[in-house]
């Protein structure tokens, strides 16, 4: 037999799983749910089990319906006989439109007068309509002129699971909510022996879905009322079969341990939550009672999930209050819940930037008519933002600070700050690193940057620890780093930004991670640039290429400049600042050609003599060989800084450093004057220049001399060459 689920939007996959453990054995996704095959048993199974789906209907038949008659004739044709005995009542729902059928009333009434009419004439008796709960629910989608005419088995949605005595304003369905949970992996998590809480709760529906899950209590035991039991076709004995199994397994499941606890700040709603627990006998199982979110904390074990849906906001003024309410939202968690999972479901995405967590995963689900999203949180420092990451509470921070690892890494950290600061200052520096994994269990980048005046920032990565250290290690060391960083370098919390450090890939050199939208400016030698801590990969100025930037200075006086791979033009500033005549700038991604602008205006160094282009590099290099107004002696200098490796819709290939650095060499070469310069540099540590680019140029290395005092530690961290014409 086939049958259809319908489900919520973006809970296909919950559901077609949930269908084959049923006895399905055929599942076919679409948008709104899963057709699939199997016995009668399997659509029983899935009106009792199905945590996610809305309905089971079974197709009886599919017809042309474009015009009100053909629809009628088409449902006439269906023995109703079979499926509707004599005195039973009756419903229709009706959805969609054809060309001659454009209100579902008036399809719902013709089909009802099809079916009444059928059976009229041939018992001689015709079934009443009853649209709250009738013995049978027809249900009619018209499609592209096609209708699709099913018998309803489930009789009303699934999510009516019979326990909810009263809810509260706007609650959310229960197989909504058990599809949350499932997408936050609540069942291996509790099957590790995890807790759960929920600080919103509301009537309870996430805490007491969560315990059915658990126990094995099926969501449909409670109901009384299923459109097949008044079908003709019902088989009342299966029926009563699978109700006994269901009674069997709540049974076995009662002895399981859990910890499941509910907070509402609200007594209407925990009044309502303590009556739908009495409802479906959880009442002595989960806990829930009245408590203000200010003071949540962690009473279960060292796992578990916390998962909320808190308001949205939908009046005006809204928008402040909630800003608070999830900014104490992600205050508990990463005072309480270190080491958690958490999951929170919002319509209203932006405001989730208030927790100062990470997202490590986001699933596009619908409540009701609304587009929510479902944001998923490892509690963990790594993942913490702004000031955020630093954070933590006065007896915890002193905890962490005695242990023997702190400090040790307080005294390096020491020592490293008192040398680097002496060096910044003879040097006049204001821009610099102070600690790069001296001590390679403490795997961090520290740098310090400042305006130069009265204003100075850390800024903190992490380098990803490698598989085989232990997350929870490496997590300890973290927490002993985040702890002494304030104190060592006498730096507010929120002028120290954590980031963990992984090789970029792809087109991740442009990738956006958060939209704090927060710039400082701080100065590197005569100049001054703009930085931000928190939104990109990068802050905007790579220090290790400080000399480098010297250097372009030194070079360009009345040279025509091009900076290919500009990233922020910071060179492009130095050029014209060393009195470049002319220059051009070039990058594939907008917001950094943006800001390569503002740098050289910050610097009043914005005149038409340096334009910009925003392009694919590779291409525009091409595209310039090949134009009609090619000039073989365009530039004079180059600096071509290109990423380890790039993939991104923006270009046309993608690109590997050590691959195609030779090919790139060469077309920049063709519009390189005769006696031109090419600065070429990239962060590939294993980077080996091309025996073509050997041959064919004048090239010296010269990485060790653009390697400056604070990277000496890592002094594979860039490579750096000028190339020039042989013939020079």
């Amino acid at each position: 037999m086939q049958f259809f689920a319908s489900c919520p939007l973006g809970v296909a996959d919950l559901t077609a799983a949930e269908l084959r453990a049923c006895g399905a054995t055929q599942t076919a996704e679409f948008k709104l749910g899963v057709q699939f095959e199997g016995p009668l048993e399997a659509a029983y199974r899935a009106c009792l089990w199905s945590r996610t789906a809305s309905r089971i209907l079974m197709p009886l038949g599919r017809f042309d319906a474009a015009t009100p008659e053909a629809l009628y004739q088409g449902v006439k044709t269906i023995p109703w006989h079979e499926h509707i005995a004599a005195g039973r009542t009756l419903a229709v729902d009706f959805g969609g439109s054809s060309s001659g059928i454009t209100h579902t009333k008036f399809g719902a009434l013709k089909t009802k007068d099809a079916i009444v009419d059928q059976l009229r004439d041939r018992t001689g008796e015709r079934p009443s309509v009853r649209l709250d709960q009738p013995d049978v629910r027809v249900d009619v989608r018209l499609d592209n002129e096609r209708a699709t005419v099913s018998l309803d088995l489930s009789g009303e949605s699934l999510h009516r699971r019979g326990y909810r005595a009263r809810g509260v304003a706007a609650p959310l369905k229960e197989n909504l909510a058990a599809a949350i949970l499932l997408r936050s992996a609540w069942p291996p998590i509790a099957a590790e022996g995890g807790s759960l809480v929920d600080p919103m709760c509301g009537s309870g529906t996430l805490p007491i879905e969560a315990a059915m899950m658990v126990l094995d209590i099926a969501p449909g035991a409670l109901r009384d009322y299923f459109g097949f039991l008044g079908w003709a076709g019902h088989d009342a004995l299966l029926w009563q079969r699978l109700l006994l199994e269901a009674k069997e397994r709540r049974a076995a499941g009662a002895g399981r341990k859990l910890d499941i606890r509910g907070y509402d700040s609200d007594p209407g709603a925990v009044r309502a939550s303590h009556e739908n627990l009495e409802r479906i006998q959880l009442h002595q199982i989960v806990h829930i009672e009245r408590r203000e979110l200010s003071q949540l904390t962690r009473e279960g074990g060292d796992r578990g999930l916390l998962i909320t849906n808190p308001p949205y906001g939908e009046r005006i003024g809204d928008q402040d209050r909630l800003r608070d309410l999830y900014a104490l939202l992600g205050q508990r968690l990463r005072e309480r819940f270190e080491g958690w999972k958490a999951a929170v479901f919002t319509g209203n995405p932006p405001l989730a930037k208030s927790l100062s967590i990470n997202a490590r995963r986001t699933h596009t689900l619908f409540n009701g008519r609304i587009e929510c999203r479902l944001l998923r949180f490892d509690v963990e420092p790594m993942q913490y933002t702004g000031a955020a990451s630093i954070q933590t509470s006065e007896e915890r921070r002193e905890e962490i600070v005695a242990r023997p690892g702190a400090q040790m890494f307080a005294n390096r950290l020491r020592k490293n700050l008192k040398a680097a600061v002496s060096w910044a200052r003879r040097e006049s520096i204001d821009c610099y690193r102070i600690y790069d994994a001296d001590m390679p269990e403490y795997a961090f980048a520290i740098d310090l940057y400042s305006d130069g005046a009265t204003q100075q920032w850390a800024y903190v990565q992490e380098y990803a620890p490698p598989r085989t250290v232990e997350i929870s290690a490496a997590g300890k060391r973290r927490n002993e780093v985040l702890a002494v960083i304030p104190d060592v370098l006498q730096l507010p919390p929120e002028r120290i930004h954590l980031r963990e450090r992984r090789q970029q890939k792809g087109a991740t050199q442009y990738e956006k991670v958060d939209a704090a939208g927060e710039f400082h400016v701080v100065r590197e030698g005569p100049y001054r640039f703009r930085v931000n801590f928190q939104d990109y990969l990068d802050t905007g100025l790579f220090l290790d290429h400080r000399m480098t930037r010297a250097r372009i200075g030194e070079l360009a006086r009345g040279k025509r400049v091009l900076n290919l791979f500009a990233y922020t033009g910071t060179a492009t500033v130095y050029a014209a600042g060393g009195g470049a005549r002319s220059s051009t700038t070039v990058d594939m991604s907008r917001t950094y050609i943006e800001w390569a602008k503002r740098n050289l205006a910050l610097n009043q160094l914005a005149t038409p003599e340096h334009g910009f282009i925003q392009d694919d590099c590779l291409s525009w290099l091409r595209e310039q060989r090949a134009g009609p107004s090619f000039d073989l002696g365009r530039f004079d200098l180059m600096f071509i800084d290109p990423p380890t490796h790039s993939r991104s819709k923006r270009m046309d290939e993608d690109f590997d450093v050590q691959r195609d650095h030779a090919q790139l060499i060469h077309d920049a070469a063709a519009l390189l004057g005769a006696d031109g310069l090419i600065v070429f540099s990239n962060n590939f540590t294993r980077f080996k220049m091309d025996p073509a680019v050997l041959n064919d140029f004048h090239v010296e290395d010269i990485t060790q001399q653009t390697l400056p005092w604070d990277f000496r530690r890592n002094r594979r961290i860039h490579t750096c060459f000028l190339i020039r014409h042989k013939s020079v």
